[in-house]
């Protein structure tokens, strides 16, 4: 008999199943091999037909792998046999125990894999309960099959951040993700500064150039504390609009704003325990800022339009590209909330700051993605290298990665030559050997059209705004408000997508914007 037909057994003969054969993969293996990726679903839950029907139309193959049982117990089983599925389905109502009683066992197994409940009635105060505890998310019988894929994906790509543990080296070293190297001092004195905090549970700033690896360095502090087993989120603050922010960190109460139809468990109260990266701490608006003050005093707060007093046990790790002192000075950052905030601060050197790391780090991501996009290059020319040194790189290694994406994507033969290279900023000039850099949208998508891809829709999107909005930008003589409004889109959104690209335009005009 197989686990498929086991796992689809009747209830009494699911809970009798010896999971010692039980086949799931670690999370994110398939992604880590270069393999389609294919989310991996457990769903725990008494119905035996309809419901586990739904959930499969829902997530069909091959994206991803639904596997049920019909019993606390037997998902329970598989867990402590090593199966670790990316998301856990967990119905509240079960045949021989409470879901919230098999949510609080999965935390003691592991605390990492999210857990999404699922319950029929929208009055399910233990659902609530448990995401105060830690679970992802809850949803309601009927199943809007939409929103059910969009939390399956975000719990997935969770588990596997996760999952991809943050090596802290001076050496080189083949691990394709998560890794944090170099010989540098400044990187030496970064590795020590992580190893000196880590185990003290105070706050942390991080400060350093956009894409210079803060959240990393966040990740690499978490795994190294005491509250290693404990959950730990991301939260970008300059990447949600102002009026969700507040929701997003601290929830709020049915009926506190226009569409609050629910009510909602924020960040703080899912990290319970554990550990919250802010992300761009520096944007955060000026009123939010005294609620992060209070909790970082107290350890208390409120959520929007509610009056309960609630205890969050978190550590904060903050991070920012700006200079805080000076958002202080221009009444933009709270002065109170620096100091506290920065009880440890660890600076990240930019890449023109790292010498010969530079070199170490083009090798090591040239390895990486020659693997992840197919590509037969296996020498770096002397001059390829040689042009990239003589670089500035703003965007640092995020924009290092970009480049060389394409550089791989326009290569020909297992050698890196400059003219696979495209243009390095809008300010550089093109390298005398390099070919007119145009984005043939054809070819790319050719290119990336594959059995085992992943991610095209997302890459081919990053193409077009990077020779997009750099141009929009120079369009409008570097003005953000009427380059977003030429291009349909807010300025937070084009500032976000900027970042993420690491792309960097010298004569930006700030004065006018807020």
């Amino acid at each position: 008999m197989t686990i498929d037909q086991t796992l689809d057994m009747p209830r009494a003969s699911a809970r009798s199943y010896a999971p010692a054969r039980a086949h799931f993969p670690s999370a994110g293996r398939a992604a880590d091999s270069g393999a389609q990726r294919v989310v991996h679903v457990l769903l725990i839950d008494e119905d035996e037909l309809l419901f586990p029907q739904q959930v499969r139309s829902a997530l069909p193959l091959p994206f991803y792998r639904v596997d049920v049982v019909h019993s606390g117990g037997a998902g329970l089983e598989l867990l402590r046999a090593g199966a670790r599925p990316e998301v856990i389905l967990l119905d509240l109502r079960l045949p021989d125990q409470s879901g919230l009683a098999v949510f609080e066992q999965i935390r003691t197994v592991d605390a990492h894999i999210p857990v999404v409940f699922v319950t029929m009635t929208k009055t399910a105060d233990c659902a609530i309960e448990a995401m105060k505890r830690g679970a992802f998310a809850y949803l309601y019988k009927p199943l809007d099959l939409t929103r059910l894929r969009k939390a399956v994906d975000e719990a997935a790509s969770i588990a596997r951040q996760h999952a991809k543990m943050v090596l802290v080296s001076e050496t080189d070293v083949e691990d394709p993700d998560g890794t944090l190297s170099g010989t540098c001092p400044a990187m030496a004195d970064v590795y020590r500064a992580i190893g000196r905090v880590a185990a003290q549970d105070v706050s942390v700033l991080i400060t350093g150039e956009s894409g210079t690896g803060k959240e990393l360095v966040a990740r690499a502090i978490c795994q190294h504390s005491a509250r290693a087993k404990a959950p730990f989120l991301a939260l970008n603050c300059a990447a949600i609009p102002e009026a969700l922010l507040e929701s997003e960190l601290f929830g709020h109460e049915k009926g506190a704003f226009t569409g609050a139809d629910r009510r909602r468990i924020g960040k703080f109260e899912q990290c319970h325990g554990g550990t919250i990266l802010l992300d761009e701490i520096g944007d955060m608006p000026l009123g939010l800022q005294a609620k992060i003050l209070r909790l970082l005093q107290e350890q208390t707060f409120e959520r929007v339009g509610g009056s309960e007093t609630i205890k969050a046990d978190v550590r904060i790790i903050a991070a920012t590209h700006r200079d805080l002192k000076a958002r202080d000075a221009d009444a933009h950052f709270r002065r109170d909330l620096y100091y506290r905030l920065s009880v440890f601060t660890i600076r990240l050197p930019s890449l023109r700051e790292r010498g010969d790391d530079l070199a170490l780090l083009v090798q090591h991501y040239l390895r990486r993605y020659s693997r992840e996009l197919r590509r037969d290059v296996r020498v770096l020319a002397p001059e390829t290298l040689e042009r990239l040194c003589r670089y500035s790189w703003p965007g640092n290694i995020r924009e290092l990665q970009s480049v060389l994406k394409v550089a791989l994507l326009n290569a020909s033969g297992p050698v890196l030559l400059p003219s696979f290279l495209p243009p390095l900023a809008a300010e550089e000039p093109p390298a005398p050997d390099a070919q007119p850099h145009a984005l043939d949208i054809e070819a790319f998508i050719a290119q990336r059209l594959y059995p085992d891809a992943a991610e095209v829709y997302a890459e081919t999107h990053a193409q077009v705004d990077r020779l997009l909005l750099p141009r929009a930008l120079d369009y409008t003589h570097g003005n953000h408000r009427d380059a977003a409004k030429l291009l349909g889109i807010s300025r937070q959104t084009m500032r976000s997508k900027l970042r993420a690209l690491g792309l960097h335009v010298a004569y930006t005009v700030h004065a006018d914007e807020p």
